[in-house]
């Protein structure tokens, strides 16, 4: 059946044609604030929640501070109640109002709209969830940050895992993303290279993997140079020559560095992320750490002490930050990033600019953005630190190493064996290496960002490859199920166009009710995750949706049913489904499956 929402008159931040809910919430808005002079529709819409426990919405009457008891403000909105499109009934609790709304509208007009928006998009991609709240604005991102020739550790997993949720974020809220990956290319570990790939390099080793050989090359000098002071001082002088620019210092730097970035575009293409920009430490340039330095300086903000220069950010209570090594002079972190941050400005003008960095980082940053601010930087203020804890625990099963293609060869490997178990299905997979290794990607994936970013967590291999419970493996699961009702009702597919498909059979089940519901609030899932950037609220969403699709499939079938009617307006319930976790799934860098 076609869609024939009744016109409604406009609220600021709302659209009911991305996000159907809308509508409905400016329903329940004009019904209080007509009741209600002197209240206005806009102020009135702010008060339209989510309801507890088997309620739509509810209104608590004394957030708009009108004369009157709240009975009595409830009363007028009551009198001569009809149920409408929109509404079918109101309560009154209390100081509350509940709204339940009318469970035929409510299915259809989010149906039809899933149905639109992911196949008849205007911009030709499936766009239900997205916003238009950023057009025209532009976020440079910083995430993930390996350091060259050291493994990619947990702590950078988490970084990419949030970073790339964020970037996939925003994007889907209209605004332009540029993503950079800012290498650790930099720093006194290349001159350690330098000086131990003359005793322990290969250039067979490098050409196989770059990223771990020169790895093995940093742990062997490093071991020399706790027993020979003399390694330190080497390296120190190769570090030096490279910062002046002396090409001969600098020429495997440059080949280490490319084959480095090359082994990494693979590794990420693998964990479904791409970056904009691979920059560094490297190519933030000499004159912007000087022109930061010399700004700090004329501004009465530096204070030399023992050759060192030292910021004193005491007051603000941020302690002294350190911007040049006295022993060598050599820039260090701080500086660089300050530097860098101006070199941005100037290349991208940025709305915003995020830095995705563990939460033992806070103060470096804090210190570094109050200095931009001390500098008067006009743009100062839109950097943005977005923090996470730690993974405790995580290792491969013998305990060793953490390099992430480690951690990744292990979880699709244990993968692959479970699926082996099941050979008919094992047999009907096409490529069951690919299947393993995306659903171990995903339970990985899903663990870290199950919780709140802030809060460390334990990392458990056998929690994150369980097909029982919230796992990745579960969500990658319910995905597939969705997208077999194709293959298993061939005699229903194609579906009829949505004009065409009846869903008035599907009004009477609390089941398709509450997926309808669900499905209906993903858009406001991505706004609220815009405020507050945490990936933990799509992922509760698509456990949620999961759960309530799976307490369906007993009462609800397809196959089986008679009623060729209700069969069409079931499987189009689920093909709604599909669509939307697919979306949420996506939007948290998930490929999901088709079959596993």
């Amino acid at each position: 059946m076609v869609s024939s929402l009744p016109s409604l008159p406009p609220v600021l931040g709302t659209d009911p044609s991305s996000c159907i809910l809308d509508a409905f919430r400016i329903a329940i808005a004009k019904r209080v604030s007509d009741a209600l002079p002197p209240l206005t529709l806009d102020k009135a819409y702010t008060g339209v929640d989510y309801g507890k426990k088997g309620v739509d919405f509810t209104v608590a009457l004394p957030r708009f501070r009108l004369p009157g008891k709240p009975d009595e403000l409830a009363k007028k909105v009551i009198t001569d109640f009809q149920p409408d499109y929109f509404i079918s009934t109101i309560t009154h609790d209390k100081q509350f109002l509940h709204f339940q709304l009318n469970t035929d509208s409510l299915i259809r007009e989010v149906l039809n709209q899933i149905h639109t928006l992911t196949y008849d998009s205007p911009t030709g991609k499936p766009s239900y969830g997205t916003n238009t709240s950023g057009a025209g604005k532009k976020l440079v991102i910083e995430y993930s940050s390996p350091n060259i020739a050291k493994s990619f550790h947990v702590g950078h997993l988490r970084s990419t895992i949030i970073g790339a949720f964020l970037d996939n974020l925003y994007k889907a809220c209209g605004w332009e993303v540029i993503s950079l990956n800012y290498l650790g290319d930099w720093g006194t570990q290349f001159g350690m290279i330098t000086t131990g790939f003359e005793k322990y390099g290969s250039q067979e080793e490098l050409q196989k993997d770059a990223i771990k050989h020169l790895y093995d090359v940093y742990v062997k000098v490093s071991k020399e140079a706790d027993s020979d002071p003399n390694v330190k001082v080497e390296a120190a002088k190769w570090f030096k020559r490279m910062e002046d620019g002396d090409e001969s210092a600098l020429a495997n730097w440059r080949v280490w560095r490319e084959m480095s970035v090359r082994k990494y575009v693979e590794e990420y293409e693998r964990l479904n992320v791409s970056f904009k920009v691979y920059t560094g430490e490297s190519e933030v340039g000499k004159e912007w750490q000087d022109r930061a330095l010399e700004r700090l300086e004329e501004m009465g903000l530096i204070s030399d002490v023992d050759g060192a220069k030292l910021v004193d950010l005491e007051k603000w209570k941020l302690g002294k930050a350190v911007l040049r090594k006295a022993s060598n002079g050599t820039s260090i972190y701080l500086t660089r990033d300050i530097g860098g941050a101006i070199e941005r400005w100037e290349k991208y003008h940025f709305d915003k600019m995020i830095y995705v960095v563990a939460s033992q980082q806070d103060l470096h940053l804090s210190q570094f953005f109050k200095m931009l601010s001390l500098m008067e930087f006009p743009w100062a203020d839109r950097l943005e630190h977005i923090n996470y804890g730690l993974v405790l625990g995580m290792s491969t099963r013998k305990g060793t190493a953490v390099f992430l293609d480690q951690i990744i060869r292990e979880a699709s490997s244990v993968m692959h064996e479970q699926m082996k178990r099941n050979e008919v299905k094992y047999n009907n997979i096409e490529d069951p290496e690919m299947v393993a290794r995306e659903v171990g990607i995903t339970g990985i994936k899903i663990q870290d960002m199950a919780a709140k970013r802030i809060n460390n967590y334990i990392f458990n291999w056998d929690r994150m490859l369980s097909f029982e419970g919230d796992t990745g493996p579960y969500l990658q699961y319910a995905h597939v199920r969705l997208t077999s009702m194709e293959r298993k009702n061939p005699e229903l597919i194609p579906l009829p166009p949505p004009s065409q498909i009846d869903t008035s059979s599907l009004a009477s089940s609390q089941h398709a009710r509450d997926i309808a519901i669900l499905l209906g609030s993903y858009p406001d899932v991505v706004k609220t995750a815009l405020k507050t950037h945490e990936p933990s609220g799509v992922v509760t969403f698509a456990f949620r949706l999961a759960h309530a699709i799976s307490s369906a499939w007993e009462t609800l079938i397809v196959k089986g049913e008679e009623d060729t009617e209700k069969a069409r307006a079931r499987l189009w319930l689920y093909l709604c489904a599909r669509d939307v976790l697919g979306a949420a799934m996506r939007l948290l860098s998930i490929r999901p499956l088709e079959r596993m």
